[in-house]
């Protein structure tokens, strides 16, 4: 059913961890921003953040950019377009069997 499992998984687990998913929305909400910024409002480490942001970059979810000194972190929210359309067929399979089950529900009734 699944034509790309590793992808799938790769981005289930590297979102799973609540400091990454925080920092994934962060970067998606505020756009751009240093590991500096980052680490200011993430309630861990710089190295644990840059840890976490290493992650996200393997997993395709975040880019790069170095300025100067700085390393510049951007989300990628288009990475997440495979589990949009794994969602959107997972719903879809699961409304049928809802539908399924209402109909033999009322048949039961009558």
């Amino acid at each position: 059913m699944d034509s790309m499992p590793e992808l799938h998984d790769a981005l289930f687990k590297t979102l799973a961890d609540p400091t990454r998913r925080g920092l994934f929305e962060r970067l998606c909400r505020d756009g751009e921003q240093t590991v500096a910024a980052l680490t200011a409002r993430a309630g861990v480490s710089q190295p644990a953040v840059s840890k976490h942001l290493a992650v996200l970059k393997r997993a395709g979810l975040v880019r790069d950019r170095r300025e100067g000194r700085e390393t510049h972190y951007g989300a990628r929210p288009g990475a997440l377009a495979p589990l949009v359309d794994w969602t959107g067929r997972m719903t879809g399979f699961w409304e049928s069997r809802f539908d399924d089950l209402e109909d033999l529900l009322k048949r039961m009734d009558q």
